[in-house]
């Protein structure tokens, strides 16, 4: 594992698919980051309880209150395909107001040394962690500690971006 991105650092470039209406599309983080402010979060897996019930439908709920605080677009990531990621955000009724991003692999939160090994479990998955990224420049990271839900909710970083 990589050493764990910080505060300061530019967001790396990298590929993230997901499944859309014309198949799958990629996605460069350097890219879609560029310019304005976005909410990168991850979750260690698609249909897992704390991701499902609190994590995801927390964003989305907040979501009118993410643009009035200037954010531009709220983006999920974990370590599952782009087909489970689509067939997640239906069966949670998730509209348009998050991006679900696929690190099929893993490679990307690797980079990012924010992934961990579950063993059997799941094998690589991602922390649980949110990131505020401000013209392709990480300007907030919260990384939960192990099973932990504090830092990362929605509501946590909503009050980071209102202080």
């Amino acid at each position: 594992m990589s050493q764990q991105i910080k505060e300061g650092d530019k967001i790396p470039s990298g590929s993230l698919t997901s499944k859309g209406e014309l198949g799958i599309q990629n996605y460069d983080p350097a890219e879609i980051f560029a310019k304005g402010t976005h909410i990168l979060f991850s979750v260690p897996g698609a249909f897992t309880p704390t991701c499902s019930e609190k994590h995801l439908p927390g964003y989305v709920e907040h979501a009118e209150a993410f643009e009035e605080a200037g954010v531009l677009s709220i983006n999920c990531v974990a370590v599952n395909d782009a087909f489970v990621m689509k067939a997640w955000g239906e069966s949670l009724g998730i509209g348009e107001n998050v991006r679900l991003l696929s690190d099929g692999n893993g490679a990307y939160n690797q980079m990012l040394g924010l992934a961990m090994d579950t063993g059997n479990f799941g094998g690589i998955r991602s922390k649980r962690y949110a990131m505020v990224i401000t013209d392709g420049t990480v300007k907030g990271l919260y990384v939960e500690d192990e099973k932990a839900f504090e830092v990362s909710k929605a509501e946590y970083i909503l009050e980071q971006l209102q202080q």
